[in-house]
């Protein structure tokens, strides 16, 4: 999942903006599934600047506030096109339905 705009589609040009629009997308594909954020195992997130990372802890402590039960997670250096400037891939275990 990559930070575009969900309305617009649009890639903004700052990464808080882009890290609020993904973990947004994280929110809204977890809810879609029947799932939500205690759900998922891990993470992995991929940044252009890989020693940037105010704006994604920022995120990642808002969606996993308690310590003891977050998700692991990888961060990665990585090309990524098109104005992205970090995207994420996870890993959940939905509830049985």
């Amino acid at each position: 999942m990559t930070g575009r705009d969900p309305a617009t589609g649009d890639m903004p040009p700052q990464l808080d903006q882009q890290c609020a629009n993904m973990f947004g997308h994280v929110r809204a594909l977890l809810a879609a599934a029947g799932g939500s954020p205690e759900d998922v195992l891990s993470m992995t997130v991929r940044v252009s600047d890989f020693r940037d990372r105010r704006a994604l802890n920022t995120e990642w402590v808002t969606m996993f506030p308690l310590p003891e039960s977050r998700p692991a997670r990888q961060v990665v250096s990585a090309d990524l096109d098109r104005g992205a400037l970090i995207q994420c891939d996870l890993l959940a275990v939905l509830p049985v339905r």
